[in-house]
Order: structure tokens, then sequence, then C-alpha cells
């Protein structure tokens, strides 16, 4: 395994990850979000690629296809014989999605049904998910989303629980009380966004690992601003895509993929335990592993700073 692969702590966990993990959003099929579908023989071509790979890392959550992706997961997994030795699985508890219900009762209905659809009798890394859809003081109260979470920690189905979510400020909340030993972050560090990086520092203050989801930024960095002018699933603004063009014209004039910058960018920070890139096929596994790999000058990052100053 190359050393920009190798096996890290993932803060207090115990576990061990790589430092790229894969998200599985894509895998659930889900062209509202995306912009395309995934068929499941292409999703369980590009998981059986994934588990014979390097990366011992794998994202998904119960609102990713609405179960189709942990579902997908299972079949892959059902065919393996079970989770490898070595490999961590870490999905998210999530709201109703018809209902928009966000209870204890909702979280371990949701719990239960990933234990299923995964083919699991226990989930090592379950998050609270997306909790600005509830406020805080909901999900902390009494036998509320939180509560219960802890509760199926303690009764040995969840081994280690986290937060993921957007608003920089709520996350930092959630971070502080204590009760969670990682948090995702997601398009909020990035070459355009570092806006999470508060979040950083109270994580790592306090112990929580953080994983960096989207270091493309939902796909503009990734295949750049004149083919794909989005940012975070959404249309960029002007000042945002005039950004990501200094930023593609100097790794242009430096030989360097823009997709490799704004990867190894997250890669290189130290306050980031994992990052997560969705794949969607064996050859996006293939490639992104390349872009990890990909020689990049140390005065490129000097030069994007500049760029981005002007």
């Amino acid at each position: 395994m190359s050393g920009a692969l190798r096996p890290r702590e993932l803060g207090r966990t115990g576990l061990r990850v790589t430092p790229l993990c894969y998200g599985c959003a894509p895998l659930g099929s889900m062209p509202e979000t995306f912009g395309y579908g995934v068929p499941e023989e292409q999703a369980l071509a590009t998981l059986r690629e994934i588990f014979r790979g390097p990366v011992n890392f794998i994202d998904t959550a119960a609102s990713y296809g609405d179960g189709e992706s942990e579902r997908r997961i299972g079949l892959a997994l059902k065919e393996l014989g079970g989770l490898p030795e070595g490999f961590v699985l870490s999905t998210k508890a999530d709201r109703d999605l018809s209902t928009g219900e966000f209870s204890g009762e909702q979280m371990r209905r949701s719990v239960e049904r990933s234990l299923s659809l995964l083919g699991l009798n226990r989930l090592q890394i379950v998050h609270l998910h997306d909790p600005e859809h509830t406020t805080f003081e909901e999900a902390m109260a009494k036998g509320g989303p939180v509560e219960t979470l802890m509760k199926l920690k303690d009764e040995g189905v969840i081994e280690h629980l986290g937060v993921a979510g957007g608003p920089v400020d709520m996350m930092i909340r959630y971070v502080e009380t204590g009760c969670f030993e990682l948090a995702i972050t997601h398009n909020r560090y990035t070459l355009l966004d570092q806006s999470a990086a508060p979040l950083l520092d109270v994580a790592a203050s306090h112990g929580v690992a953080v994983l960096n989801a989207a270091p493309y930024g939902g796909g503009i960095l990734a295949r750049g601003p004149e083919e794909y002018p989005r940012y975070a699933y959404s249309e960029a603004p002007p000042q945002l895509l005039e950004r990501a063009r200094r930023i593609a014209e100097v790794c242009r004039e430096a030989g360097v993929p823009l997709a490799a910058a704004a990867l190894q960018f997250s890669l290189r920070e130290s306050r980031i335990a994992s990052t997560i890139v969705g794949v969607s096929s064996p050859e996006h596994v293939r490639a992104t592993l390349e872009l990890v790999s990909t020689p990049i000058p140390d005065a490129l990052w000097s030069e994007i700073d500049v760029a981005l100053d002007v």
C-alpha cells in the first residue's frame, strides 16, 4: 500500500482507516442529486472493485436512495460472506423521508433497517444525519434522537457514534456536547470554501475525528467550472465560478489535474482523518486512486493561494 493510503487512527474510536474513504451515495442511484442514475449491476461492480482495493473505508446513509445504497452494499457483503476483516463501514441514521419525523423512535427504526439491508448484526459507525432538519433542543431532548443513538451504542448495536451535517456553527455545537466520536462535514473544506476550518479546530480540541466529504464541491473541482458550473449541488454563484476558473488555470499551467489538487488539498490537512469521495463505477474507483498518487509540486499550493487573492 502506498504511503498516501497508509491506515491511521480514527480519533479515539480505536479503528484504523485509510485517509481516503469511498462515499456510496451515488450507488443508491440518486439522479435528482447527482444528475445521473446508477444501475444495480454497475453499483455491485463498483463495490467489488472497492473491496479488492487498498482503501478500507466506505460511507453510506439510510437516506441514500432511501435505503438503496445500503441494500446494494448488503448484496456485495453477502457475496463476500460478510464485512472483510479490517474493513470499516460507516452509515447514518436518518429522519423519515416521507413524513420528516426526526424522533428517537425514528432513529431506532432507521438503525434497524440499516442492519437488515446491510445484513449485519451491529454497525461500526452510525452518524446522526442532517440534524439541520430538527432543532438542537429536540435532538438532545430526553428520549430524542441523540439519547436513542447513545442507548443503541450502550446496547452494542452501534460501536461508535458520529454526527454528519451542513451548517458549521450547528456542527460545532454538537461536537461540543461530548456525545460524538466523529463528525462529517461536506462541501465546506475545499479549494473554494474553507468555512469548516473552525469546526476542524474545535473537533481537534475535543478529540473528535473529522471526515471531510465532497472535496470536489459536488463536481466543479473534478470536472471543471466550464463543464460543471455547480457547487454543492446548486448553481454556482459568479464569484465562486471565477475563483474556480483561476484555480483551474493554475493547475493547467502546472500540468496537474484539477481533481488531483482538490483531493490532495483535503488529504494533506492534518485535522482531517479521512476524505470521503463519492464513486459510481469501477473506473471511478481506479481514477480516484490515481488522483491520490498524482505528483503535485509544493509550489502549486502557494500559486493557488496567490490566484485566489487576486
